[in-house]
């Protein structure tokens, strides 16, 4: 199985690229997990990241501003940040209606990814309350995964989705799915992570294309792991301007073989008793900007007297 997770982080992409890929998954008959932002756009606010090591780069061979649009780009700033949830209900109802799994991204994309290192458990769990209620008002109940914004997380964040009845989560980049271990944590909820790099992190490095991007993503998959893939797509890209590189993909996908799947799925094959337990760590990886959480090393499972 390849599972395919859809971060939608934008009033825009909730609006335009989110129905776009719907339609486009339906007609290939693959599935996928939708993850929303359902409260405030504040996308403006991430120019705080130009200090960040390695964001001008990024933002300079991703075309931001054409993936974004100008308007996105100034909502938190110049222009008020609409609520996605308030404004696109019957757009997110529309996906859940069509047979996609849908989940919590976040409430407010940008305070998540920006300030979650830097905060206690109290803050992760008040904006997960926050994120919880805006999407219960959307669908009419709890969402049942979660994944964070921007792969970032910390052990306040694992501890605090673990009060959140999530069955599931997909917060962080790693090789298979495990169980994340933190130190003092008496429950945590199980990973399925990221597993391949993304197409925004391969366009514009050594040269490649968008094209070419999903030709080095299919040299990736052509021998299937035990416990298959995770890919993450953003409706910003993947159902926009990267709209004909990941029909291709698909198409690629289907001729190698995978079933392309929600991440319910995968998780539902899974032996929770029997999952490897592994640290998290944050840390960089190639083509995306700062650190993000990472599968670490394996470690023992505790001694049953």
């Amino acid at each position: 199985m390849l599972g395919l997770k859809v971060d939608v982080d934008t009033l825009r992409g909730t609006r335009v690229g989110a129905p776009q890929l719907a339609r486009m998954l339906s007609a290939a008959g693959a599935q996928a997990t939708f993850l929303f932002s359902v409260g405030p756009d504040r996308t403006g606010r991430a120019i705080r990241r130009v200090l960040r090591r390695g964001f001008i780069h990024k933002v300079a061979r991703t075309s931001v501003l054409e993936h974004y649009g100008l308007r996105t780009l100034l909502y938190g700033t110049l222009l008020p940040g609409p609520h996605i949830g308030r404004a696109c209900a019957s757009e997110l109802r529309a996906i859940r209606a069509d047979g996609f799994e849908t989940g919590l991204h976040a409430y407010d994309h940008v305070e998540w990814q920006d300030f979650v290192a830097h905060r206690d458990a109290a803050w992760a769990a008040l904006e997960l309350r926050r994120g919880i209620s805006a999407y219960v008002d959307v669908f009419g109940h709890a969402p049942k995964v979660h994944g964070a914004a921007g792969w970032q997380i910390t052990a306040a964040g694992f501890e605090a989705e673990a009060m959140c009845d999530f069955d599931y989560c997909s917060d962080t980049r790693g090789a298979h799915p495990y169980l994340p271990v933190i130190p003092g944590a008496t429950a945590v909820c199980a990973q399925l992570p990221t597993t391949l790099p993304t197409l925004d992190e391969l366009i514009g490095v050594d040269g490649l294309t968008a094209l070419t991007a999903v030709d080095r993503l299919l040299a990736l998959t052509a021998e299937p792991p035990r416990h298959g893939h995770v890919f993450t797509l953003h409706a910003e890209l993947e159902g926009m301007r990267l709209n004909a590189a990941f029909s291709r993909l698909l198409d690629g996908w289907r001729a190698q073989g995978y079933e392309l799947v929600a991440l319910r799925e995968m998780f539902a094959a899974l032996d929770i008793r029997t999952l490897p337990r592994h640290a998290v760590k944050m840390a960089p990886i190639e083509g995306r900007s700062g650190s993000l959480m990472r599968q670490g090393a394996a470690v023992a499972a505790p001694q049953v007297n």
